[in-house]
């Protein structure tokens, strides 16, 4: 695998610090080393909250991103600002539900996904965040779905039972999302 980059990007209360922090925790439990870097800033509170999620078989040297492998974008400001910062060969990740604008660069992959629309028939609307990891690991192969769902059910330990089977659920919806070649099977 060597290394790679991802940026995760959307409004404060996308849970976008939540993906990353679950993809870093994730890399961990497969005894990879991880690095995360969140941004805060004026910008949280209903402006745009990005982190920066190194995973690598090697020790990291510099986790600050130049060009990510990857980006994945809850909301069109954050296809804005990051589009230009993929690398080449790269691929995007966009909320389909939110990000009205196309991508204009033809080197990278696109995969849209309806997260809020496969969460809200799942009946558990905030776990949005949840389908769209699900769908970028799948992709990627940068973790395993087992290691994303014993994250995030150590994550929320003290949530309880429906919680995790709420997040479970949604994260390999989005899973089944990418396997199905983009179509939900909801």
């Amino acid at each position: 695998m060597g290394m790679t980059k991802t940026i995760f990007s959307g409004f404060g209360g996308q849970g976008v610090l939540m993906m990353g922090y679950v993809l870093a925790s994730s890399g961990m439990h497969e005894d990879k080393h991880v690095t995360y870097l969140p941004s805060y800033g004026a910008e949280v509170r209903g402006g745009t909250a990005n982190c920066t999620i190194t995973v690598s078989d090697e020790p990291i040297a510099s986790p600050v991103a130049s060009f990510p492998d990857f980006a994945v974008l809850m909301n069109t400001p954050s296809l804005v600002r990051f589009e230009g910062k993929v690398k080449a060969g790269g691929t995007i990740f966009l909320n389909d539900d939110l990000v009205e604008l196309k991508p204009k660069r033809l080197d990278i992959a696109v995969l849209r996904v309806p997260v809020n629309t496969i969460a809200d028939r799942l009946g558990h609307a905030r776990g949005a965040n949840m389908v769209m990891i699900g769908a970028f690991v799948q992709k990627t192969g940068l973790v395993s779905l087992k290691s994303v769902i014993k994250s995030v059910k150590e994550i929320f330990a003290t949530k309880g039972a429906k919680v995790h089977k709420m997040n479970t659920l949604a994260l390999k919806e989005g899973a089944a999302f990418v396997r199905a070649g983009g179509e939900s099977e909801l």
